[in-house]
C-alpha cells in the first residue's frame, strides 16, 4: 500500500498541483513524451484493507472445509465487464478450487441488441424494446438488476440454451419488475425453430377480364416473376383460379402454446423460480398470468452442487451515477444473496472528464446503496484500468480516481485491488498494446488482456484468502 501511494504522490508532483478540471490540458501536453521509454509500473498484485473481507473469507473457508452451501460474488461494472471476459476467467478459476454452483446471473443481451457473455444464448420470435441505465429514466422502462430494461407487449417465446454443459442447471430464477408473475417456463414437445419473421404469403383470385399484365402491375412485379412463381408456360389464365404473388415482404411467425410442456413456477420475495432434479440446458420462457406487458430483469442459473457462484453484471457506457439513478437495481440485488460485491467503474467517468471528487462522491453513493440493501455483503473496489484519450494521450483522470479509491478504503471499510497499477499505470497502454493486450481504441482490452486481468485478480484474491486462513489458524 505504501509503495503505491508513493507512486501516486510522484504523479501528483508531475501534475504540479493542478486541479482535476485542468488535467485534460495536461494530457494533451504529454503528447511529446515518448511513453514507450517511460517507467513501466509493476504492481505488487495485492488486495489492500483485506480485514474488510473477513466475513466473506469466513464463508469461503466454511465452504472449502465443509463442502456444503454456496458463496455468491457479484461483480458490477461497465463495458469492461459486460462481455464477461475478465469475469469469465475469474469464475472458472475460483470454481475450480471451491466448486461450481452454477453460472449465476445471465441476461438476454442479444434481445437488447447488445453484446453479452457466451455461456448462455437467447433467441426470440419477436422484437423486444430495451433501454440502458445510461439514459434518462423513461416511463414503462424500469431498469432492474441487468442495468438494461427489456420489455415487450407481444405474444413471445424466448428460447434459452446453455452452451457450456458444465453450467447445466437445476434451478432457474426469473427476476422481473415487482416479482410480477408474468412469465411461464416450459420445455418443448417437439423441435422448435424460432424465427422472428417468415416470407409473407400473398394470393390473388383471378377475376373475369383480368390478364397477367394487369395483375402484375397491381402488385408491382413483372409478368415473368408472376409466371415463374406459378409455373405458367403461357400467358393464358382462367377466371376463378388462384395465383401466388411473389413478394419480398416478411411476416411474423406465431408459435402455439400447444407446442410446449409447461412447468410450475414458485415465487419468493425476490423472484419466480423452478427446480428440476435433472440438470437442464434448455428452457423456454412464455407469457404467464394475465399480464399485458412483459419486463425481464434477468435470470439466475444454479446447480444443486455446493460451490461458488460468480455473477457478472455490466453495462456498456455505464457510470456509478447511472446505476444510482435506479433504486430497483439495488433492490433486485437481494435475489443474488451476495457475500462479496466487486465494483469496476470509472472509465466512462474519465471520458466525461469528471473530476476525482465528483467521481468518488458517486462511487460512495453507489456503495451506500449497495449496503442499504445488502448489509451483510463485503465490498471490493477495483481501480479502473489504464487507457488513452484519442489513442495517444495518457488518461490522467483514471489515475486520480485510483488514488482516491486507495486513500479512502479504510474509512469506507472496503477492500481495494489496484488494476490501474497492475496493468502498467499511467504509461502502460502502449506497452500493453505491443503485447496484444489492448483493443484498437486503446480504451478497451483484447480477450487476452481481459483474461490477464482476471488471472491477476484471482491470484490476488486467493493470496488474500490464504493469508486469512493462515492467520485464522
Amino acid at each position: 500500500m505504501r509503495s503505491r501511494l508513493l507512486i501516486f504522490m510522484a504523479f501528483l508532483l508531475l501534475m504540479g498541483g493542478k486541479s482535476a478540471a485542468q488535467t485534460d490540458s495536461l494530457a494533451v501536453a504529454m503528447d511529446s513524451i515518448a511513453t514507450d521509454t517511460t517507467q513501466f509500473v509493476v504492481g505488487n498484485n495485492i488486495i489492500t484493507n483485506t480485514s474488510s473481507l473477513n466475513l466473506f473469507f469466513e464463508k469461503l473457508y466454511s465452504l472449502e472445509k465443509e463442502k456444503g452451501g454456496k458463496v455468491n460474488i457479484v461483480h458490477i461494472g461497465d463495458s469492461h465487464i459486460q462481455a464477461d471476459l475478465m469475469t469469465g476467467m475469474i469464475r472458472k478459476t475460483l470454481q475450480a478450487r471451491f466448486g461450481n454452483a452454477g453460472c449465476g446471473f445471465t441476461f438476454p443481451h442479444r434481445l437488447a441488441k447488445t453484446n453479452g457473455g457466451h455461456y448462455v444464448t437467447f433467441s426470440s420470435n419477436v422484437s423486444w424494446n430495451s433501454r440502458r441505465n445510461i439514459y434518462t429514466p423513461e416511463k414503462g422502462m424500469e431498469v432492474g438488476l441487468s442495468g438494461i430494461a427489456l420489455n415487450t407487449l407481444e405474444n413471445f417465446v424466448i428460447e434459452m440454451n446453455v452452451r457450456d454443459e458444465s453450467y447445466a442447471f437445476n434451478t432457474i430464477r426469473i427476476i422481473t419488475a415487482d416479482t410480477v408473475p408474468s412469465f411461464d417456463l416450459a420445455t418443448s414437445s417437439k423441435t422448435i425453430v424460432l424465427e422472428s419473421t417468415v416470407p409473407k404469403k400473398i394470393t390473388h383470385k383471378i377475376k373475369n377480364g383480368e390478364v397477367l399484365g394487369s395483375i402484375a402491375n397491381k402488385y408491382d412485379i413483372t409478368v415473368a416473376q408472376l409466371k415463374k412463381a406459378n409455373g405458367l408456360k403461357s400467358d393464358n389464365i382462367r377466371a376463378g383460379k388462384t395465383l401466388t404473388i411473389p413478394t419480398s415482404q416478411m411476416q411474423k411467425k406465431e408459435v402455439k402454446r400447444s407446442e410446449f410442456i409447461p412447468l410450475g413456477i414458485n415465487y419468493d420475495r425476490y423472484s419466480g423460480f423452478y427446480h428440476s432434479d435433472t440438470p437442464l440446458s434448455k428452457l423456454y420462457l412464455l407469457p404467464g398470468g394475465n399480464a399485458k406487458s412483459f419486463s425481464l430483469n434477468g435470470l439466475v442459473l444454479e446447480k444443486d452442487e455446493p460451490g461458488l457462484i460468480y455473477h457478472s453484471i455490466g453495462v456498456n457506457g455505464a457510470k456509478a451515477s447511472d446505476y444510482n439513478k435506479y433504486p430497483r437495481f439495488f433492490n433486485d440485488m437481494k435475489a443474488l444473496k451476495p457475500d462479496l460485491i466487486v465494483v469496476s467503474l470509472g472509465t466512462n467517468e474519465s471520458f466525461d472528464k469528471m473530476g476525482a471528487q465528483d467521481y468518488i462522491a458517486q462511487m460512495n453513493l453507489f456503495i451506500e446503496n449497495v449496503r442499504a440493501n445488502n448489509p451483510e455483503a463485503c465490498v471490493l473496489i477495483m481501480t479502473p484500468p489504464p487507457s488513452q484519450f484519442r489513442r495517444k494521450y495518457p488518461n490522467t483522470f483514471v489515475a486520480s480516481y485510483a488514488k482516491e479509491i486507495l486513500m479512502q478504503e479504510t474509512a469506507k471499510n472496503y477492500a481495494s485491488w489496484d488494476l490501474f497499477t497492475e496493468m502498467g499505470g499511467l504509461f502502460g497502454v502502449n506497452r500493453n498494446a505491443a503485447q496484444g493486450l489492448m483493443a484498437g481504441d486503446k480504451v478497451h482490452y483484447s480477450k487476452p488482456g481481459y483474461e490477464k486481468q482476471g488471472t491477476l485478480f484471482t491470484e490476488a484474491l486467493l493470496n488474500a484468502y490464504d493469508n486469512f486462513k493462515t492467520n485464522r489458524d
